[in-house]
């Protein structure tokens, strides 16, 4: 055998005698995944709260003033381009645009415990719906007519 042919086996057994083994994640039990459906709706929760509160912004309009129960946010679709940001952006990038824009906030950061409530709150309300990237889908929302920050 000639020497080049040596050190490459030389070269695929330590290759090999390098790689660790990989396991599949243990199962998890009743009790961790009760707990971890809890985290979930106790998010969602706090998403419904925000969505509905005025606070998030200066002018009083919730994010229900637009979207009511979630509506028309379409989370199913994103990431896609948004005319408003001028870009493919995802959801945090339209939520936060919302509060900006129309609520007259300060931006939320994307991994603040608000953002992800917030997301977590649009996406439960649209739960069992197909994922769609890029989905064109501007549904018109039922705008409150009454309430803090109504014009």
């Amino acid at each position: 055998m000639n020497i080049s042919k040596l050190m490459l086996i030389g070269v695929a057994v330590v290759g090999v005698a390098s790689v660790s083994v990989a396991y599949a994640k243990s199962p998890r039990s009743e009790k961790q995944i009760a707990a971890e459906n809890k985290a979930l709706m106790d998010a969602v929760a706090k998403g419904d709260a925000l969505w509905h509160d005025g606070r998030l912004g200066t002018n009083g309009l919730a994010c229900g003033n637009c979207h009511p129960d979630g509506s028309a946010t379409n989370p199913h679709t994103w990431p896609k381009y948004q005319t408003n940001l001028g870009k493919v952006g995802t959801m945090r990038d339209m939520i936060n645009w919302c509060v900006a824009v129309p609520l007259q906030g300060k931006p939320l950061a994307f991994d603040s415990d608000e953002m992800i409530a917030l997301e977590a709150y649009a996406t439960y309300t649209h739960r069992g719906i197909t994922i769609a990237p890029g989905k064109d889908e501007q549904h018109g929302a039922v705008p409150v007519k009454s309430g803090p920050g109504y014009p």
